[in-house]
C-alpha cells in the first residue's frame, strides 16, 4: 500500500521522538562515565559533559589494585548466581503449584502470599530469625531469605495459566509425571519468563547491598557494593576531615561515585542484551490473567 502523506508526517514525527527519549534516558549514564575518567577539577567545576576531560584513571587504578576488591567482587558474583538459582527453582515451583486449579488450597495459598506482599515482621525480627537459623554472617543469611518474590510469582504464575491444559494431559496420557510434565513440557515453553526472571533476580541480588551490611561481619564475606561503599565513605570522611590536601585523596574523592557506579553496572550490561530479546515478550505473556 501506498503511504499517505500524514503517515510519512507521523513515522518522521515519532523517530524525532524516540531519538530524544533516547538522548535524554542515555546522556545521564555517559555523564557519569566521563566523570569517572575525569579530573577533579573539571569534576568539581562542573565543566564534565559526556566527553572525559583531564583524563585520569587514578581512582580506577586505586580500586583494581586492591586485592578486597576482587574478593568482594568474587563473593558478588557467587552470591548473585547461588541466589538466582534459588529463586528461580523455588519461584517456579511456587507458581506452578499455584497455577493447577486442582490444586487443595490454592486459594488460600495465594492469598497468604500475597498477604506478605503488604505485611512483613520488620526489620528486627528478621534479623533474629537469621541469627537463630545459624545464618549469620554466612552467605546463606544473603541468598535464603529472599528466595521467593511474590510479585515475580505471581507473573510466573499467570504466565502457566495461560499453557493450554491439552498439552499437560497429552503427556500425562503417555506417562509423564507431574515432574517430568514440568521440566520436558512447560519449562521449555516458559523460555521467556524463566529469562524475565533470571534478569529481574540476578539485578537484584547484583544491587542489594543491605542484607550484607546487616547480616554479615566479615570483610572477606562482603560483596562488592559494600566495599565501594565504604570507599565511598572513605573518601568523604578523608576530606572532610582536612586529608584532601594529598593528590591522589582529592581525586578519589571526586570521582569515586562515578567509578563505583560503572564498575557496579558494567556487568548488568554485559548479560543484558542476551536476554532482551525474551523481556518484552516474558513480561506481556506473564501480564495476561487468566
Amino acid at each position: 500500500m501506498k503511504e499517505s502523506a500524514q503517515y510519512k508526517v507521523f513515522k518522521v514525527f515519532n523517530v524525532i521522538l524516540l531519538l530524544l527519549i533516547i538522548a535524554l534516558t542515555f546522556y545521564p549514564f555517559l555523564n557519569i562515565v566521563a566523570q569517572s575518567f575525569s579530573s577533579e577539577s573539571y569534576i568539581n567545576a562542573g565543566k564534565v559533559n559526556i566527553w572525559p576531560k583531564g583524563f585520569n584513571l587514578e581512582t580506577y587504578k586505586i580500586i583494581i589494585k586492591d586485592k578486597m576488591f576482587w574478593i568482594n567482587y568474587k563473593n558478588t558474583v557467587v552470591y548473585t548466581v547461588v541466589g538466582t538459582a534459588i529463586q528461580i527453582i523455588m519461584t517456579t515451583m511456587f507458581a506452578y503449584a499455584l497455577s493447577k486449579k486442582r490444586l487443595i488450597g490454592r486459594e488460600f495459598f495465594t492469598m497468604f502470599a500475597v498477604f506478605t506482599m503488604f505485611f512483613g515482621g520488620g526489620l528486627i525480627p528478621n534479623y533474629v530469625l537469621v541469627q537463630s537459623l545459624g545464618f549469620g554472617n554466612t552467605m546463606w543469611a544473603i541468598v535464603v531469605p529472599g528466595a521467593i518474590s511474590v510479585f515475580n510469582m505471581l507473573i510466573m504464575k499467570s504466565f502457566f495459566q495461560n499453557i493450554p491444559d491439552e498439552l499437560e494431559e497429552a503427556a500425562i496420557m503417555d506417562g509423564s509425571s507431574t515432574y517430568g510434565t514440568l521440566f520436558k513440557i512447560v519449562l521449555p515453553l516458559s523460555l521467556p519468563i524463566l529469562a524475565t526472571m533470571i534478569l529481574f533476580y540476578s539485578v537484584g541480588n547484583w544491587n542489594a547491598w543491605f542484607p550484607a551490611f546487616l547480616y554479615l561481619e566479615d570483610k572477606e564475606l562482603f560483596p562488592v557494593q559494600i566495599y565501594l561503599r565504604n570507599l565511598i565513605k572513605g573518601a568523604e570522611s578523608s576530606r572532610t576531615a582536612g586529608a584532601s590536601s594529598a593528590d591522589n585523596l582529592t581525586q578519589i574523592s571526586a570521582n569515586i561515585k562515578a567509578v563505583t557506579m560503572v564498575l557496579t553496572v558494567l556487568p548488568i550490561l554485559c548479560v543484558y542484551p542476551f536476554v532482551q530479546k525474551y523481556f518484552v515478550s516474558g513480561v506481556m505473556l506473564g501480564s495476561v490473567k487468566g
